[in-house]
C-alpha cells in the first residue's frame, strides 16, 4: 500500500494516541471528519492497523522484575519449534517470544514477574518442563532506557 502524507501522519497520530477522536484526528492532519474516517478504515481494512491497546503499568500490576530469557532447543525441527511455540503461548508472564539468528539461543522471551520467587517458579515449573528446552540464560532488565511502540512511519 503506498502511503501519502495524510496516512502517514494519521498513523503516526494514532500511534501516539489510539484514542484521539476521529474529529481531533481530522483537525490534526488537515483533513475533515469524513475523509480521514475513510482514511482510518481503509488503513484498518488493508492490515495496516492491526488493533488498539491500552498500555499498563506494570509497577502498579505488582510486576517489578522484567526478565530477557534466552531459550535453546534440542532439535530444530518444526514440530519442536511449533510445539514449544503452542507452550508458551498460555504462559501470561510471557509478554513476547522472538524466534531468533546469531545467538547461542533460538528463542528469546521477555517475561515479567512480580518478584524473584515467582520468576524462579515461571523458570522452573513452566519454562524448562516444555519438552524441547535443552538450556536458559536469563538477563534482568535494570531499567527501560527506550520504550517506544511507534514504529517510524516513512
Amino acid at each position: 500500500m503506498k502511503l501519502d502524507r495524510y496516512d502517514r501522519a494519521i498513523l503516526g497520530l494514532l500511534q501516539k494516541d489510539g484514542r484521539i477522536s476521529n474529529q481531533d484526528l481530522a483537525g490534526r492532519v488537515g483533513l475533515s471528519p469524513s475523509p480521514c474516517l475513510r482514511r482510518v478504515r481503509a488503513l484498518e481494512e488493508t492490515g495496516l492497523i492491526v488493533g488498539y491497546r491500552a498500555l499498563l503499568d506494570a509497577r502498579q500490576l505488582g510486576f517489578s522484575l522484567m526478565a530477557l530469557i534466552h531459550i535453546s532447543m534440542d532439535r530444530h525441527t518444526p514440530e519442536r519449534f511449533e510445539n514449544f511455540e503452542k507452550a508458551i503461548a498460555d504462559i501470561p508472564e510471557i509478554i513476547e517470544c522472538l524466534l531468533i539468528t546469531g545467538q547461542d539461543a533460538d528463542y528469546q522471551l521477555k517475561t515479567m514477574a512480580t518478584d524473584m520467587d515467582a520468576y524462579q517458579d515461571l523458570l522452573l515449573n513452566r519454562i524448562t518442563r516444555i519438552p524441547g528446552v535443552s538450556g536458559v540464560h536469563t538477563s534482568f532488565v535494570l531499567r527501560k532506557v527506550i520504550a517506544e511502540t511507534a514504529l517510524p512511519i516513512r
